[in-house]
């Protein structure tokens, strides 16, 4: 069983930053992705940022330029460095792990992003 644990949101206005952290514990024996979704009130939750198996990223067309993924490989861990948010940034962020094939969830780190 894989645990996911993130820190890091809160509120700011726009323009704002905000660094996101995602801890994994447990027995992880092929990660396939690790990275961050988030879900807008009265919306789908939608991909932001990951790693994918091979090292490269994939990121939301929204967020390019403004967010960066990184990770620590020793400590199984995965952030989001948020830049210039915007009020449309606004959600519940989850930190999320792909181990053989299996999905796994964080409970989620709440955004908001308002004047």
């Amino acid at each position: 069983q894989v645990r996911l644990v993130e820190s890091g949101g809160g509120s700011v206005q726009p323009g704002g930053s905000l660094r996101l952290s995602c801890a994994a514990s447990g027995t992880i024996r092929r990660l396939e992705t690790m990275g961050w979704y988030r879900q807008a009130p009265g919306k789908q939750r939608e991909l932001v940022a990951r790693f994918l198996y091979d090292g490269n990223t994939d990121y939301a067309d929204s967020v390019k330029g403004r967010f960066a993924i990184s990770r620590n490989k020793i400590r199984d861990s995965v952030y989001l460095q948020m830049n210039n948010l915007k009020p449309e940034d606004t959600g519940l962020y989850y930190c999320h792990l792909q181990n053989l094939g299996a999905d796994f969830w964080g409970q989620g780190t709440q955004v908001t992003v308002s004047s």
